[in-house]
């Protein structure tokens, strides 16, 4: 059986890094997914994962998720919180992804096995995985993604054919909430973003209840030993004096699409936490002017007002010193950054996996070109 621990602090927070890499600056806030593995590793929980072939066929599995947005409080909508009693939350995420595990379970009157997170990032997939084991499940080795998605059908379950409901939702306060039967993904989408509306941020959910068989038919296996395996990679390259951000591109395959300083960013949100960074590069890319479009996660950039990169293809922004990644809530006017571009997980590359994700998807009036052939 291939089990990975995180047995201390460093294990964790290389982990947390290479989440918040792979989540192209979605995925949650990584201080949130590391109090989240902190609070199990400091009592002695074995908090880690087991291989996707360990998983018998006849095993119920479940993938808990954070739905809703990320974007900072305004002093209106704390003003507004405080009205409706919300002023002491009773969950953090990760018991808030318990609790919906909990649920769904009896909901449907089953245990729940294994769990496996919906996507990379900073907080969902470390959620995912203390949400699981908190919960009497053990984590797979994979998620549903290989990277951070805004949308639940922006999926593998959804490109295999597989059904998303019921979802369980529990928010940090306790109120609890079940969609039974959806349309389909988008309205499952729809009706999840208002029960996070309503809880003024993130809730806790989980469904896609699979059997270990149809949940291997869907999981990218091995991408949580993955992120471990870059977060690890981009501090050993610090302490050994050496550039994080070569390192990576070595190797990840990667391509720089830009390095330089962030000079505006414009952001709203509804719903979702949209925005644009705009970057005026420096080095050899002095003169050059990039602008990249969030939704969540990153998913356009632009070179000199041209499209250049998108989704499905990976956009993650990096410090340009230490290659510690950023989630877009934190990237800041100043700060001197890398771009990083990964080629997107294959499935995604299918024209079932661009009509979900690619630029058009996004409301952008172009087509999707991979990254190999859009930078040379």
């Amino acid at each position: 059986m291939a089990t990975m621990y995180l047995e201390n602090r460093q294990m964790a927070e290389d982990f947390v890094r290479g989440c918040t890499f792979m989540g192209t600056g979605g995925g949650g806030l990584p201080a949130n997914g590391l109090d989240s593995l902190m609070s199990e590793i400091e009592k002695g929980t074995k908090v880690g994962w087991i291989d996707a072939d360990d998983i018998p066929d006849e095993a119920t599995t479940a993938c808990p998720f954070l739905m809703g947005s990320i974007a900072p409080h305004t002093p209106e909508i704390e003003a507004e919180m405080t009205d409706f009693g919300y002023v002491n939350p009773n969950y953090s995420e990760k018991e808030m992804l318990a609790k919906a595990i909990e649920y769904l379970g009896k909901f449907c009157g089953t245990k729940i096995d294994a769990v496996v997170p919906i996507e990379l990032g900073g907080a969902n997939t470390p959620g995912g995985v203390t949400a699981g084991i908190v919960s009497g499940a053990v984590c797979v080795d994979g998620d549903y993604t290989g990277r951070a998605i805004p949308e639940i059908q922006q999926t593998t379950p959804y490109l295999h054919g597989k059904t998303l409901w019921p979802v369980a939702s529990v928010d940090a306060y306790n109120d609890i909430s079940y969609i039974e039967k959806a349309k389909n993904y988008r309205i499952v989408e729809r009706l999840g973003k208002k029960i996070a509306e309503s809880a003024y941020g993130l809730v806790g959910q989980a469904g896609f209840i699979m059997s270990g068989k149809e949940m291997r038919e869907c999981i990218n296996k091995g991408t949580l030993s993955t992120c471990y395996n870059i977060g690890k990679m981009i501090r050993e390259a610090r302490e050994g004096g050496q550039d994080p951000v070569k390192s990576v591109l070595k190797e990840l395959d990667g391509y720089l699409l830009a390095t330089g300083t962030v000079s505006n960013k414009e952001t709203w949100d509804d719903g979702y936490y949209y925005g644009y960074h705009t970057i005026e590069g420096t080095g050899v890319d002095a003169g050059n002017t990039f602008k990249i479009f969030f939704k969540n996660e990153n998913h356009v950039m632009w070179k000199n007002e041209k499209p250049y990169v998108s989704s499905p293809d990976i956009i993650t922004v990096v410090d340009a010193k230490t290659g510690g990644p950023y989630a877009n809530p934190i990237l800041k006017v100043g700060d001197e950054v890398c771009v990083i571009g990964l080629k997107a997980n294959p499935v995604f590359r299918s024209e079932k996996g661009v009509a979900i994700l690619g630029p058009r998807y996004f409301k952008f009036d172009f087509d999707y070109v991979p990254i190999e052939e859009t930078v040379k």
